[in-house]
């Protein structure tokens, strides 16, 4: 539970970031993401969350999957 908290919070804090550093930039990137088909953006979400683990995989060990 600690390294989920830990990893929401460090989501949070890059996401803010972004929001802090270009804010029109970010807008724009939110009407972008709106104007894609749900097709793209699931395909697009599953592909980040296997990305994602396999990030946790090659820094953490294929045990802690």
């Amino acid at each position: 539970m600690h390294d989920f908290l830990t990893a929401l919070g460090l989501a949070l804090a890059i996401e803010g970031l972004f929001y802090a550093a270009s804010p029109a930039g970010m807008k724009r990137l939110a009407v972008s993401i709106a104007a894609l088909g749900d097709p793209l953006l699931r395909g697009a979400g599953l592909a980040l969350a296997i990305a994602g683990l396999v990030v946790i995989w090659l820094v953490r060990g294929w045990h802690m999957l």
